[in-house]
């Protein structure tokens, strides 16, 4: 991980902040009895909650439920529940079945009903058994535990590999804070919001504005920077829960404090999302694609984006091709003003960097050391386009055969 002066990482991750537990457990849903498929996470105290979700038109049930209790308690939230398997989307009982999540869970906690926040993950349009939960959900609550993280990443993990999570710990206005978080995703991944299943929590007070100004300027640049196939889930989201546990001041203020507890976010959620590319269906390499001295932030991000997402250049980087020209031509229809004629590219690992195009032309370079190069599992496509001060970052993958057998039977 990328060291940020400081930023300490720690282990934990949902449970690193003080007054997280959480614990996962298989209830049924999933017919793999060694995989977790239904997790619950619970603040000791009422939490400021942030939240965004997925720009599909069609959303899961869980997300209209979601929002709805947020708006009814203006932001405030103590506990998600959260089952994978199933993704209780285009299901006429679907919300039905999600306000009964939300239920069982405040009953067996003794908390609000809208005080949850609710989520799924899974298949679509199959009809979710909520009975698998209702015998459950005693024993769920009662292994909630301080170290129950991973127990809870497991139970929301579908076709990944490995689990996803990260924390932080800094000093904010004089007070030591924490920061976690934990993510699932492989697939049906595609930039604009939000991506997958992701829960962060704190024991840092902020404002519920401004950790909803926080979570939507990071998430413009990492996980709506990210993408694994070009599809873009119908059950997307990421939420925050700040609970303030750790004392000190509350951060209501765009001050130096406020961009110190961004920073932490920024940290957690940009490693999350390298996470998610580098697990990406089928994946063999990590694609990272920087975009540096652009006119603009957005300019930056859409070119960065354009590359990641990129099926010919994606299949490149799976074969170890240094076919730059397939970075060029995504470079090339993106949707933002640039002189093309002033764009130079290189291609990096750790074995060293490619320069393969300057001034937007293409320049020789060795094909020995191109594959040497493009045999390492992290890829970097570096690209200045001469043209400002602004950089950005995108995440990808290359798309290889296991994407497609992957897919292929996904409901089986």
């Amino acid at each position: 991980m990328e060291k940020f002066e400081g930023y300490e990482y720690v282990e934990g991750g949902v449970c690193a902040a003080k007054g997280f537990r959480a614990n996962g457990l298989n209830c049924g849903l999933n017919p793999d009895k060694n995989k977790n498929d239904l997790a619950l996470l619970v603040s000791d105290t009422a939490c400021q909650t942030a939240a965004v979700y997925t720009t599909n038109k069609v959303k899961g049930a869980p997300i209209t439920v979601t929002r709805r209790h947020l708006e009814a308690t203006g932001g405030m939230s103590r506990a998600v529940i959260a089952n994978s398997k199933n993704a209780n989307t285009c299901n006429a009982d679907g919300e039905k079945k999600a306000e009964r999540m939300a239920e069982l869970t405040a009953e067996a906690l003794g908390i609000e009903k809208d005080e949850v926040v609710v989520a799924s993950t899974g298949v679509i349009g199959q009809i979710l058994p909520i009975e698998p939960i209702e015998d459950h959900i005693g024993e769920l609550v009662q292994g909630l535990s301080y170290e129950g993280n991973a127990a809870a990443v497991n139970a929301i993990m579908t076709t990944d590999t490995v689990p996803k999570e990260a924390a932080v710990s800094f000093d904010l206005g004089g007070t030591k804070c924490t920061l976690g978080g934990m993510a699932k995703g492989s697939g049906m991944i595609h930039p604009n919001m939000a991506t997958t299943l992701n829960f962060i929590t704190t024991d840092a007070a902020i404002s519920s504005i401004l950790l909803q100004k926080a979570l939507q300027e990071v998430t413009k640049i990492t996980y709506n920077c990210l993408s694994i196939d070009g599809d873009t889930s119908t059950n997307d989201m990421v939420c925050v829960m700040a609970n303030g546990v750790a004392g000190g001041q509350e951060v209501s203020e765009e001050d130096g404090t406020y961009d110190v507890f961004r920073q932490a976010l920024y940290i957690v959620m940009m490693n999350l999302t390298r996470m998610l590319a580098k697990d990406g269906e089928g994946a063999t390499k990590l694609i990272e694609c920087r975009v540096s001295e652009a006119k603009d932030l957005d300019t930056a991000i859409i070119v960065a984006k354009s590359v990641v997402r990129s099926p010919l250049f994606k299949c490149a980087i799976f074969g170890e091709d240094a076919n730059w020209g397939r970075i060029l031509c995504a470079v090339g229809y993106a949707e933002a003003e640039f002189d093309i004629t002033r764009v130079d590219v290189d291609l990096a690992s750790e074995a060293g960097v490619l320069p393969v195009c300057r001034n937007g032309s293409g320049i020789p370079f060795s094909e020995e050391f191109a594959k040497e190069v493009l045999a390492k599992d992290e890829i970097f496509v570096n690209i200045s386009l001469h043209q400002g001060e602004k950089t950005a970052k995108a995440w990808g993958c290359d798309l290889t055969y296991d994407y497609v057998r992957i897919n292929g039977d996904y409901r089986s």
